[in-house]
């Protein structure tokens, strides 16, 4: 009977299966297909529960939840498509200690979903005792520490291989490939170098990077992003009809070193508080003559003296900097300085034809806000509480200049006497004496200024 009465109960599961690139050497346990062969098994034991679909995870991280076939999973929790998850062991959910003991202790509870890990024996529908829980815990503690020491361990590995010449990002620079038979090493890309070097020679001509990319969307030239969905290394669809160049990606090319031929890591660190930074330039680790150049050097360096901008004096945030946006790509415009400040969409003319704002006066911009907020604030009242608070802040500074002004009256009016009395003294018979007091003050203010400048 009660075997019948446990075959009843139906559970909708999700097999979640994760390998990260750290667990690779570790196939004869760890692999996807024996983690799908060990949950498929389990499976086929409990009839009271029925597969919805098998997620995979290969190549990510345990240590955040950013994994498609994680969210994927989770997603089907809110929709009550699922409402039982079984895994091999607690490390391939997760190996961050505090994040999987959320999910076991409250999430899953609160939204009803059965969670089993295979290898752990655990099983929530069992409600085992406070001493097995402190057993899970245990070991969810322990995959926390073992995941970053590895995270440790993998850094400082591929900070080794940086410093020995390897190139280790997943992606190259545009012009560049990864030689087949050695991928720590770069190869020229003939045909992405062309337009590498077409940029470099444009901008020692004296054009701008908005001409630049103006000049390649009327001519049709390839973007960056086309070339690598032709090698099938993305599939992004563009927002529009095509990709178009734009300044920024003409920039981001002409500051790239790599094209010299050097190799630059170790720009950027974190912080105390896990946040990245990028370190100045200064500190940045070259390694140079690393691959074959695309751009010499002494070209490099006539384009970067080119594009360098003296800082002016107009050059002070406006107020609407990031906060006026273009009707027409719904882009944040730009601010331009000068007798007749601006602002103007850096789209204009890399998209002909569009509706993005061509110049718009500053100041208009200014006067019409403010219109509008006097308005707002006269109608809804804080105008009034406005001024008033401004009318005893101006009248409280008035006050404190009140006081330093009788302050400074007050030692006029002192020294005024002892001018007088001085003069007194020199009139009466004291000439002599007031004169070479006067000398010996006069005296000895100069050789302490002598000091003080040997000093």
């Amino acid at each position: 009977m009660e075997e019948n009465s446990c075959q009843k109960i139906l559970y909708t599961a999700d097999l979640y299966l994760r390998l990260s690139h750290e667990d690779e050497d570790k196939e004869h346990c760890d692999s996807i297909s024996n983690q799908r062969e060990l949950l498929l098994k389990y499976l086929s034991d409990h009839s009271e529960i029925k597969l919805r679909k098998i997620q995979i995870d290969n190549g990510y991280s345990g240590t955040n939840d950013r994994r498609p076939g994680f969210q994927d999973m989770l997603e089907a929790v809110r929709h009550k498509e699922i409402n039982c998850i079984i895994v091999k062991d607690f490390s391939r959910f997760a190996r961050d200690y505090i994040m999987l003991g959320s999910y076991l202790e409250q999430i899953f509870p609160f939204m009803g979903v059965r969670f089993i890990s295979v290898n752990d024996r655990y099983d929530s529908k069992d409600g085992k005792t406070c001493a097995f829980d402190m057993e899970v815990g245990f070991k969810n503690l322990l995959s926390d520490l073992y995941s970053r020491d590895l995270s440790c361990k993998v850094r400082a590995s591929l900070l080794v291989k940086k410093e020995n010449g390897e190139y280790i990002s997943g992606s190259c620079p545009f012009g560049y490939k990864k030689m087949p038979e050695n991928h720590g090493m770069l190869v020229v890309e003939k045909e992405e170098a062309k337009i590498v070097k077409r940029i470099f020679a444009l901008t020692a001509q004296g054009y701008t990077s908005v001409q630049i990319a103006r000049l390649f969307n009327q001519e049709r030239v390839k973007t960056p992003m086309e070339y690598k969905i032709e090698k099938g290394r993305t599939t992004r669809v563009p927002k529009g009809d095509n990709f178009l160049w734009s300044s920024s990606s003409v920039c981001h090319i002409l500051e790239n070193r790599m094209y010299t031929g050097d190799m630059v890591y170790g720009r950027y660190e974190k912080d105390s508080n896990g946040k990245v930074h990028q370190k100045p330039k200064n500190q940045w680790k070259v390694y140079q003559n690393h691959h074959s150049s695309i751009i010499d050097r002494e070209l490099f360096e006539k384009v970067q003296k080119r594009r360098k901008r003296k800082a002016s004096d107009n050059s002070m945030a406006h107020p609407f900097i990031g906060r006026a946006v273009c009707g027409g790509c719904g882009r944040n415009l730009r601010y331009r300085s000068g007798l007749e400040p601006y602002f103007c969409c850096h789209q204009r003319y890399v998209n002909p034809g569009g509706e993005d704002v061509v110049k718009m006066d500053a100041k208009y911009l200014e006067n019409y806000v403010l219109s509008e907020l006097k308005k707002k604030l006269t109608e809804s009242g804080e105008l009034e509480t406005l001024l008033q608070e401004n009318r005893k802040e101006l009248l409280s500074q008035i006050a404190a200049c009140e006081k330093t002004l009788q302050r400074y009256l007050r030692k006029v009016a002192n020294l005024r006497r002892r001018q007088i009395v001085q003069y007194q003294r020199f009139v009466m018979g004291g000439g002599e004496r007031f004169l070479f007091g006067r000398r010996k003050s006069t005296g000895a203010r100069k050789k302490n200024r002598r000091t003080e400048k040997s000093a």
